[in-house]
């Protein structure tokens, strides 16, 4: 057979190339050995993340790590250009942000918003169900996942527990790695039409397995915890509401005893790591990656940015947003619908005028950072014609006249002069006419605030699924964008000539 190669095979080449042609800080070109590298560094990251809490407390590790000091809500804060800072809400939601060295108050934010949670199991506030003779776990959907993934995965948990230590409440991050749960699918013999139209109550076949009864009686642990504690540690007990075997399981963890727990928020999450995979080493398989690969280059960004000279002459503020609720739309305390954000920018902008806030706001942009869809091969037919980003084809730019993605001729003219700096090639998604759009909190934070924002995201495939799938080189791509978004968006306003 002739080997031969179509034109659009040569312009696939020629973004592959563009996807290596990254520069770093010594200006050589980006091998494939440096691609992967930055997405192994990223499987770290998520590996260790199976809830917004983890993926908080990750980003904070590296934030102190680069010399960012945490600050407290509560207090009162004093903040001198080239200050580097971060304050959370509710342990899921960080804001970072790196002071200009010619920053004063009425000058611009440089901002990234990306968020921390993904579609997922969650554990109920009351969990106990004893059925058939197995100890089940009770789990409420979270977000809009792909529920019928969930099964017949090996699942553990991982988020925050409330411990009761002396006269304090502590907050403790749990993360049971090994295989604990499990959702069994019911046999094709016994449902004919399964591969027809598989379609599970969400109430009452995804119920995951804990143990048998058979078993738990064996091993003393269908009882309570403790039979020696006092009346009232008996009512402040969790195996009351919870199996008295992963009470056990949370205790052993965090070395308390049972009537220590206070509350909980759990996530279930597949124990099989993410990995890099295909046979070239091209992808990523992984939970999560929406939107977790946005919260982690964005990090990266913003710290990068902040090694070398550029933070002395920047007027601006660089800014990162990392907020938690965006699957369930965003209106929690802790969400992108909060008044988070904007209290911080105002306490930032303090100092000036009278108007320093609002004269902040119009130098201002923000890139809303979630993940896009990739064509899928065997579903060609759902993007439409000009518009169907491919893996290693560069980082998608979202636009919806209905405003789900908040894109503008001017906001995606300034991130693509950007984007020609950091030579991080770019692509258009637009949905068709005859589907739905989804959204992001790109509309959310520019109508709350009146700042410009565009919409973008690295392509991926699976999205909402308990595996995902994206490509290897999104990360560096992502991550030489943000920097570089930092480092020229100051400049790039500057040149707007209206």
């Amino acid at each position: 057979m002739k080997n031969t190669v179509s034109e659009n095979d040569t312009y696939f080449v020629h973004e592959i190339q563009c996807a290596y042609r990254l520069t770093a800080e010594n200006e050589k070109p980006a091998s494939k050995e440096v691609v992967l590298s930055a997405a192994k560094q990223f499987l770290n990251f998520v590996n260790k993340t199976p809830s917004p809490y983890h993926a908080v407390e990750e980003v904070k590790t590296r934030l102190l790590a680069a010399g960012f000091r945490e600050l407290r809500e509560a207090d009162s804060w004093d903040l001198k250009p080239k200050d580097k800072c971060f304050v959370t809400k509710n342990q899921s939601t960080i804001i970072a942000f790196a002071v200009g060295g010619q920053f004063k108050p009425g000058n611009g934010f440089s901002i990234i918003g990306a968020h921390t949670d993904s579609p997922c199991l969650k554990v109920k506030p009351v969990s106990k169900v004893n059925r058939c003779g197995f100890h089940l776990v009770g789990v409420e959907c979270y977000g809009g996942g792909i529920w019928h993934t969930w099964f017949d995965r090996d699942l553990g948990v991982g988020g925050r527990v409330l411990v009761k230590n002396g006269g304090r409440i502590e907050h403790r991050l749990v993360n049971i790695e090994r295989p604990i749960l499990r959702v069994p699918n019911i046999a094709i013999h016994l449902m004919r039409d399964m591969n027809e139209k598989f379609s599970p109550n969400k109430e009452s076949n995804l119920i995951p397995v804990l143990a048998t009864t058979v078993q738990s009686q064996l091993n003393g642990g269908g009882g309570s915890c403790d039979a020696s504690k006092t009346e009232e540690s008996k009512s402040a007990n969790q195996s009351d509401k919870h199996q008295a075997l992963l009470v056990q399981l949370l205790c052993g963890e965090l070395q308390v005893k049972p009537e220590q727990l206070l509350d909980f928020d759990l996530h279930l999450a597949d124990t099989q790591p993410a990995v890099i995979g295909g046979v070239l080493d091209e992808f990523i398989f992984s939970p999560r990656l929406d939107n977790l690969l946005n919260a982690y280059t964005s990090t990266v960004g913003l710290i990068n940015s902040c090694t070398g000279p550029s933070l002395d002459a920047d007027p601006n503020v660089r800014m990162i947003s990392l907020f938690d609720n965006e699957e369930v739309g965003s209106e929690s305390a802790q969400g992108a619908a909060s008044s988070f954000q904007e209290y911080v920018l105002r306490r930032i902008s303090t100092g000036g005028s009278q108007t320093a806030f609002e004269e902040a706001i119009a130098k201002s942009y923000m890139i809303s950072a979630d993940q896009a869809h990739a064509l899928h091969p065997n579903y060609s037919d759902k993007h439409e014609s000009n518009h169907q980003p491919g893996l290693h084809k560069g980082i998608v730019v979202k636009i919806n006249s209905n405003q789900r993605y908040t894109s503008t001729a001017i906001t995606m003219a300034i991130l693509r002069e950007i984007a020609g700096k950091a030579e991080v090639p770019l692509q258009d998604f637009m949905v068709k006419n005859d589907s739905p759009c989804g959204s992001t909190i790109g509309p959310i934070m520019s109508a709350k605030l009146g700042m410009a924002t565009v919409d973008i995201g690295a392509p991926m495939l699976s999205m909402h699924s308990i595996r995902e799938m994206c490509c290897t080189s999104s990360v560096l791509q992502a991550e030489t964008l943000f920097k570089n978004f930092f480092e020229h968006y100051p400049e790039v306003f500057k040149s707007l000539n209206f």
